[in-house]
């Protein structure tokens, strides 16, 4: 234990740490929006763009809030503003992209208040914001400890089949996205719900 921490500082990660903490927070973020839609919608949505159980967004969000904001772990103020500015920004460009690319919204938050073309919302914001505390602030320690504990083949090893199943769902999806049913109506039925 003691020589990992010498030969990784505390700033300073590998590249699997980064590679096992996306694949962890995108499977994370599918686990939450399918949760979401089986207690709204009593019914299972797999959510995406992909066929497997993650949502790339989550885990580029969750690695980009890491790689800039965990020296701020004791200022939760400065991780809540600095997280709705950074995965809004991301949320909006990635709901841009895809429209364009497929023409297809996969949410849509225009019956929301204080909404910017559907793509983002001020709830949604806020709930970034909410999210990247407890990314900083509390899950990432846990994070750590159950990544040193793992042996470097083992990471190695996860990361390795982890990234083919994800080259390969990738390719698939760019010639032939998700779009099954539900899975870009979710927000649009969820927001008629709204006052």
């Amino acid at each position: 234990m003691h020589s990992v921490k010498k030969a990784y500082p505390k700033t300073v990660y590998p590249f699997d740490y980064y590679a096992l903490l996306f694949f962890t927070t995108a499977f994370a973020g599918w686990l939450w929006e399918v949760l979401l839609y089986l207690v709204t919608a009593h019914t299972f949505v797999n959510r995406g763009v992909y066929r497997g159980p993650y949502l790339p967004i989550y885990g580029a969000g969750c690695v980009l809030l890491i790689l800039l904001l965990r020296r701020l772990r004791r200022h939760p103020a400065a991780v809540f503003v600095l997280s709705c500015i950074f995965c809004t920004a991301l949320e909006y460009f990635s709901g841009v992209w895809l429209l364009w690319k497929w023409g297809v919204r996969w949410w849509d938050y225009s019956r929301h208040p204080y909404n910017v073309d559907g793509h983002i919302c001020l709830t949604g914001a806020v709930g970034f914001g909410l999210g990247g505390v407890l990314l900083i602030c509390v899950l990432q320690p846990v994070f750590n400890r159950y990544y040193h504990r793992m042996t470097i083949a083992v990471r190695v090893t996860l990361c390795i089949v982890f990234t083919l199943i994800f080259i390969a769902d990738a390719a698939y999806s760019a010639m032939l996205p998700h779009t099954g049913e539900h899975v870009n109506t979710f927000f649009l039925a969820f927001s008629r719900q709204l006052p």
